[in-house]
């Protein structure tokens, strides 16, 4: 017999086989873990209120490291980040929700209402660890503040992903991956020096951000395991934008000069940047002076650039750079880019091909890694998935479960994991904790 969430949440018919039949053909199906091989996080417990992107792909690192993860979202409308295209009409939500959000159940609660609220509450109580990314206040509001959680789950690791920090003249600021990227320098870096700084279409703050989260967690989980304490955590995608740019803050501050954008080309290494093989194009690394002598003498033959005084150090090189990349330029269009990559890879010379995101994840390299794969889908058969770059020995990361849809699994966590049973949800639902849309389908139930 369904329970009343069972009948609350509807679901998607819409189906394409096209796009199924191409991720078939073209990537492999997952390979499941060693079914005995135990798991890095099993029995901790994080409940996820973070939608977009930082907290949830930080609460995804946890998920697949073997942490339960349940995402509370709001009914009906769930994460923001399900609106994100390409919308697959069959899901309903769209491609970015699916990178971030595996592994995870969902929990659709009207925060809104006291009796959503005290729902939470049951949840929080039973967890290891709350993650958070709304607008300073909002969680005060509700009364899920790390104080409030703490009265009730004492040993309680509380991460809060914001913007600027909650607290201070900042804290109200909000805050997204671009804004990070112009406000701390990072986009002043990178383009050419004739134009505007170019942005990252990567979401690179988010990305970072969310490790930065969830190695801060592991910490706290570390810790607490030594001290009982459990504790709040902060992570800001301003401070970790700053961070990203590297060591060039450094340099800002021993030189008192701002880097330039030099598009391609390294302003700290030479010869470093992008040539044009005979049929494509790749970038090459000479970060030291063997590199740039085993170049010279092994892979274009010319072992008297190599020993030439004129080009013995990297301050000599960056010198002359346009001289040398004018004889670099000439020599590589003479053959196709297998030749090169071949006699690099042997001279042990940084190369690569430069690919777009599809050829990427097409790569040999992206193959024998096992980056992409498929895994099934309730709904639609298969999706395609992206791994995480991790790999442990003893604690395979879990195997991949598809991104739930808007409280898909709202009713088996609060009868199995909290206890209530179908009476309770049915006062809970009348009453509006899980959303106005909730309460025709549940009374009707």
């Amino acid at each position: 017999m369904c329970s009343i969430f069972d009948r609350i949440i509807s679901k998607q018919s819409h189906m394409d086989g096209k796009m199924l039949d191409r991720i078939e053909a073209e990537f492999p199906e997952h390979t499941p873990r060693t079914t005995d091989a135990p798991k890095a996080l099993a029995g901790i417990r994080v409940v996820d209120f973070s939608h977009f992107i930082a907290g949830p792909f930080a609460t995804m690192i946890l998920a697949d490291m073997g942490a339960e993860v349940i995402k509370v979202e709001a009914p009906v409308r769930g994460d923001d980040l399900r609106r994100y295209p390409p919308i697959d009409a069959r899901l309903n939500y769209g491609a970015p929700f699916l990178w971030t959000n595996r592994n995870k159940r969902s929990v659709a609660i009207n925060l809104k209402s006291p009796e959503g609220v005290e729902v939470a509450r049951d949840l929080i109580r039973t967890a290891d660890v709350v993650v958070e990314n709304f607008s300073t206040g909002v969680m005060e509001r509700f009364g899920l503040s790390y104080e409030s959680c703490r009265q009730i789950a004492p040993s309680i690791i509380y991460c809060s992903v914001s913007a600027y920090g909650r607290e201070g003249p900042f804290s109200d600021r909000l805050g997204f991956d671009p804004i990070a990227q112009v406000e701390s320098g990072f986009v002043s870096m990178n383009g050419y020096a004739d134009r505007e700084g170019v942005r990252a279409l990567s979401p690179v703050m988010d990305i970072s951000t969310a490790m930065m989260a969830s190695n801060a967690v592991l910490g706290a989980l570390v810790a607490r395991e030594r001290t009982g304490m459990g504790q709040a955590i902060e992570v800001s995608l301003f401070d970790t934008a700053v961070l990203m740019t590297g060591y060039a803050s450094l340099q800002q501050l021993f030189t008192g000069t701002d880097p330039q954008r030099h598009g391609n080309t390294s302003p700290d290494t030479c010869p470093s940047g992008v040539f044009q093989a005979a049929d494509s194009t790749f970038y090459i690394n000479c970060g030291n002076d063997k590199i740039f002598q085993r170049l010279m003498s092994q892979v274009i033959d010319r072992p008297d650039l190599a020993s030439s005084d004129l080009y013995a150090t990297g301050a000599d090189r960056i010198r002359r750079r346009d001289e040398l990349f004018a004889i670099l330029r000439e020599t590589f269009a003479q053959h196709p880019w297998s030749h090169w990559q071949s006699k690099m890879r042997a001279a042990a010379v940084p190369c690569g091909k430069v690919r777009t995101v599809g050829e990427a994840i097409r790569s040999p390299e992206a193959r024998e890694r096992g980056i992409v794969t498929r895994i099934p889908h309730d709904e639609v058969g298969w999706i395609p998935n992206v791994s995480l770059p991790i790999r442990y020995s003893q604690t395979p990361v879990v195997d991949p479960v598809a991104a739930p849809a808007v409280g898909q699994h709202t009713g088996q966590v609060l009868l199995d994991l909290l206890g209530y049973d179908e009476t309770r949800l049915a006062r809970l639902a009348e009453a509006g904790a899980f959303g106005a849309d909730a309460l025709p389908r549940a009374v009707k139930a």
